[in-house]
């Protein structure tokens, strides 16, 4: 099956369109927008030279799954769901900053932590942590939104404020909100026998009311360990078994790759395709608890989902 990278279509009151770095984003003319999960995959704030069958669905799959079991913990975009690579929602002006939550000491907080930094974000960090350790409250992160081909930045909460990207009212939403979702689905995922690492979430307004953008808890905006044998890898100082897109990212890394200057991508062979979307298969059984099903090998994916979006919109 050959992967989606690319989208070009033309809706009826079809406004403006939007590419990011996975997401294809139609804006229409009554205060909805058209997002379509596309199969690209980035890492690093880098899009890969080759699409991933299936991700994009499995992506959208499990944000709307989601998004409707922590609706009432949060207002959400999420409107329909026309196909399964596509979201229809509310068109949200959203804040400039995503918030990023940790349970645990690791990725980029780790690589930091390590090189002696015991301050990210503005929130302090105690000396003699380890690896995988788990934080006595999870912090909040924050981070610019880049554009393409830019680097999200780390910035602090006082920052964010005192800059005006949002003001100091509506960011206290966003930690409360931002917290209970955390919470909420740390326990969905306990049962499930993971760990909820972090995570991120964006927000954006509507309408003055604020709502909760974008996917949440996929493998792409967060990071899962099972549960099973934390605490003696912990205790040996042994990596933890991971559900989340870092194994792409350590791919790249054993690569010679971070996104630096003069860095080279290398090569996506078709075995490595393959192995990446066997990956997201199975992130989406565990973390959904559902079986997915490799189907429509020979579907037509761009005409499949044009023509699922045009019949609703034109209900």
């Amino acid at each position: 099956m050959k992967a989606l990278t690319a989208t070009n279509y033309n809706f009826k009151a079809q406004t403006k369109v939007y590419n990011g770095k996975v997401r294809d984003v139609y804006f229409l003319s009554d205060g909805r927008l058209v997002m379509v999960a596309t199969d690209r995959i980035s890492a690093f704030d880098v899009i890969l030279p080759k699409g991933i069958p299936y991700k994009g669905q499995i992506l959208n799959q499990i944000a709307a799954k989601f998004l409707d079991s922590t609706a009432d913990i949060c207002p959400n975009w999420n409107i329909a769901v026309p196909d399964p690579m596509v979201t229809v929602g509310v068109c949200c002006q959203g804040f400039p900053v995503e918030m990023i939550v940790r349970g645990y000491l690791c990725g980029s907080a780790w690589r930091a932590y390590k090189k002696g930094v015991r301050e990210i974000c503005g929130v302090k960090l105690p000396d003699g942590m380890r690896e995988n350790e788990k934080f006595p409250t999870p912090i909040i992160t924050p981070t610019t939104k880049a554009e393409i081909g830019e680097h999200d930045e780390d910035i602090s909460r006082e920052e964010i404020i005192s800059r005006g990207l949002v003001s100091k009212e509506d960011y206290e939403i966003l930690e409360k909100y931002t917290l209970a979702l955390f919470f909420f689905f740390s326990k969905i995922a306990a049962e499930r026998g993971l760990i909820l690492v972090d995570t991120k979430y964006e927000f954006g307004k509507y309408d003055g009311k604020i709502y909760l953008m974008d996917e949440i808890h996929t493998p792409d905006s967060s990071r899962y360990f099972y549960a099973e044998g934390y605490e003696q890898n912990f205790k040996d100082g042994k990596p933890q078994r991971q559900l989340s897109k870092e194994f792409v990212r350590e791919w790249l890394m054993e690569n010679g790759f971070q996104g630096r200057e003069g860095d080279v991508l290398p090569e996506m062979t078709d075995e490595v395709v393959n192995n990446i979307t066997l990956r997201y298969c199975e992130l989406y059984e565990h973390i959904t608890g559902e079986k997915f099903i490799l189907s429509y090998a020979d579907v037509d994916l761009s005409a499949r989902i044009e023509k699922n979006i045009s019949e609703y919109l034109d209900k």
